[in-house]
């Protein structure tokens, strides 16, 4: 991700193939919102961010990303967290509920599937490793 495109984050929502979809959005903008202190921004076509962060990979390669994000996709949401948050965060991601994981991304069917106390923790680890304020073993 670069930077956010300025595209009114309501005005996507309303694109969004059904209400259950926009009612998650909108809930996972509500915790986002409330654990990064940031307003929502749309990075990219589909990606909700809150906040910015810089990062600086081993090979040299830097950029800036949301310090918190998510695509409200037609078959899942997914919630962008640190790499390897799905080994580190195991025992947690055990009491989430159904989900899967891939590369950095938590895919969830519904909101009303999992604990929100869960994923807020999730949300709210990746987000302070990100702010340089926790390592990313935490």
């Amino acid at each position: 991700m670069t930077a956010p495109t300025g595209q009114p984050v309501d005005e996507f929502l309303a694109t969004l193939p059904n209400e259950d979809r926009q009612g998650d959005a909108r809930r996972l903008i509500a915790l986002m919102r409330e654990v990064t202190g940031e307003e929502p921004a749309m990075w990219g076509p589909s990606i909700i961010g809150f906040g910015r962060y810089h990062y600086r990979y081993a090979s040299g390669r830097t950029g800036d990303s949301a310090l918190a994000c998510f695509s409200p996709r037609k078959q899942h949401i997914v919630v962008y967290l640190i790499g390897g948050f799905e080994e580190r965060h195991a025992s947690t991601l055990a009491r989430l509920g159904p989900h899967k994981t891939g590369k950095g991304c938590l895919y969830l069917k519904r909101l009303d599937d999992v604990d929100l106390a869960v994923l807020r923790e999730l949300v709210d680890r990746s987000t302070r490793v990100r702010r340089g304020i926790d390592r990313a073993s935490c």
